[in-house]
């Protein structure tokens, strides 16, 4: 058993020391992918210390067979950041925004290198040819669901799902 998964099982075990630990070495990564969606400083936070807070209370329903702990963390937190961009309180805030959110979100969005760095698999996803990078950065940077990806790309929603069951394992080829 390694160091993180020693540390996992403490969290499991409702040790506070791990979750103190766990959340200095993720907050940075799990907070930028949440800004990355919801591009709020403030609600970031929220979110962030809502992630960490369902985390632990959810914690046996993480199981280290189907993937890695920061990904389940990771996974949490891009639900709970697409859930929020979602609700009608966060759509109504943003409706009377100034024209440099805007300008922010069209410059950000279309750099996936920056949005990568945030949780430091730009070095992998820049391994990947253009179709992947593309519906990567729709689908898990930008929060798009398959069908708006579908519909943004005038591609058929299967197509959608087969390039990105490819393009996750051409990651995880990668990456392990």
């Amino acid at each position: 058993m390694d160091h993180i998964d020693a540390l996992v099982k403490q969290f499991q075990d409702k040790d506070i020391k791990a979750f103190e630990t766990l959340y200095k070495m993720y907050s940075n990564s799990i907070h930028g992918v949440v800004y990355n969606i919801v591009k709020d400083t403030a609600i970031s936070d929220e979110l962030m210390q809502d992630v960490f807070i369902k985390a632990w209370n959810s914690a046996e329903s993480y199981n280290s067979s189907k993937g890695r702990f920061f990904t389940w963390i990771l996974n949490i937190a891009r639900n709970a950041a697409i859930d929020k961009t979602r609700s009608k309180a966060f759509r109504q805030s943003k409706q009377n925004l100034d024209a440099s959110f805007f300008v922010d979100i069209i410059a950000g969005n279309s750099n996936l290198d920056n949005q990568t760095d945030a949780i430091g698999i730009k070095k992998f996803v820049n391994q990947l040819g253009e179709k992947c990078k593309v519906l990567i950065e729709y689908l898990y940077f930008k929060g798009y669901t398959q069908k708006e990806v579908a519909e943004t790309l005038d591609i058929p929603i299967g197509t959608v799902k087969t390039r990105n069951r490819s393009c996750i394992q051409k990651l995880r080829d990668i990456v392990l």
